[in-house]
């Protein structure tokens, strides 16, 4: 099977009655109170004991998926196995000589391993391997130097394990899509051997003070003010503009390929699209995916909402391409091709321009910023 790993796709699912109440419910709720908490310090502290209360609670998983902790270098880690296929069914145990590093989300302040368990065991069946899923220091107690640290060591201690890291995985979402795309841009300016391919759920990209006005009204989730209200208080003596802070401004030259899934009408949709654009600049092959009108981070609203259950099965795609590439039997690029599940619409390679589906608000055209030399080390 030939796949065309270095395209844009605009899904052309139909969009569920699940995603819409979700969204709206969002909007109503979750919204709101995260535009007053994001205020001040003891509106972020609240906020993260608030998640963690909730992190600390038992939800199911399906019998074949299991859990065990463990110490990776400077912090805990979550190791996560689900040994059947995405549907439950019959399929291959884990590949132990196989990792997924995973990165979860929360602004940097809260979320845990726990709360991302939606994501990390359907990831682990879409990827045919064990995750292990990291608990990085957060701010405000520590700063964002230091949760890089917590990712560089976590795989640097795969390597001490004696995994190939032509078969370790990275995976993101929001500041942890952040985290993998850093974590990238620090080991190959450190000369480090990379992984073999990486996948970022709704990067949080650009941490300088920019106004966020595009999809400000129509994102269900998230107050763009609010984002740059946290990228000032995490980037303060920082330098917003170095590659490790805002990954938007790295030089993306021999990294591995990376696949980017966003949703149409989130805050932070453009900021995947830029790094899109700047990796492929550069000639790494990427794997753009804009979802219609889903929220930030759908991936975890699986247990719930149909698209957030299909991702996976573009995910899993996406890794067993990227891992067929050095065997040259996927295509790089070439003309374009149409996503397989989406009949209908086509999914333009990179000389064609980012797919833009009809129900997404306008903005601004992405791009056009000059490729810096360097990863910078303000972070490091």
């Amino acid at each position: 099977m030939r796949y065309e790993i270095d395209v844009d796709v605009c899904p052309g699912y139909p969009v569920s009655w699940q995603a819409t109440a979700l969204n709206t419910v969002m909007r109503g709720t979750l919204k709101p109170i995260s535009g007053l908490l994001l205020r001040t310090d003891a509106g972020v502290v609240a906020a993260s004991r608030l998640v963690g209360m909730a992190g600390r609670m038992r939800f199911p998983l399906p019998d074949h998926v299991s859990v065990g902790q463990e110490r990776v270098g400077t912090c805990s880690g979550e190791w996560i196995r689900a040994g059947r296929g995405l549907d439950g069914g019959t399929g291959r145990e884990p590949d132990e000589s196989r990792v997924l590093l995973y990165f979860h989300g929360g602004g940097y302040f809260f979320c845990s391993p726990a709360t991302h368990r939606p994501i990390t065991w359907r990831l682990s069946a879409a990827a045919g391997c064990p995750v292990l899923a990291v608990d990085y220091r957060q701010c405000p107690v520590h700063t964002l130097a230091e949760s890089l640290e917590d990712a560089i060591t976590a795989y640097l201690s795969l390597l001490e394990r004696g995994y190939d890291p032509a078969r370790i995985l990275f995976a993101g979402d929001s500041a942890g899509g952040h985290l993998t795309l850093a974590t990238l841009l620090a080991l190959r300016g450190r000369g480090l051997p990379l992984p073999s391919a990486a996948v970022c759920l709704s990067p949080w990209a650009d941490l300088t003070d920019v106004p966020r006005r595009v999809n400000r009204l129509v994102d269900p989730l998230i107050p763009a003010g609010r984002v740059g209200w946290l990228a000032r208080r995490w980037t303060a003596r920082l330098d917003p503009r170095d590659p490790l802070v805002s990954p938007v401004f790295g030089d993306y030259d021999g990294l591995p390929p990376l696949m980017i899934v966003t949703g149409s009408t989130e805050v932070l949709r453009d900021e995947g699209r830029r790094v899109a654009e700047r990796a492929r600049a550069c000639g790494v092959p990427v794997t753009y995916e804009e979802w219609r009108r889903m929220p930030h981070v759908f991936a975890i609203l699986a247990d719930v909402v149909p698209e957030a259950r299909q991702v996976f099965r573009h995910i899993a795609r996406f890794l067993a391409a990227a891992q067929e590439l050095s065997a040259g039997s996927v295509a790089v690029s070439g003309p374009p091709a149409r996503d397989i599940s989406a009949p209908g619409l086509p999914a333009r390679g990179p000389a064609s321009g980012l797919v833009v589906p009809e129900s997404a608000e306008p903005g601004p055209p992405a791009g056009g910023l000059p490729v810096r030399p360097g990863t910078g080390s303000a972070a490091a």
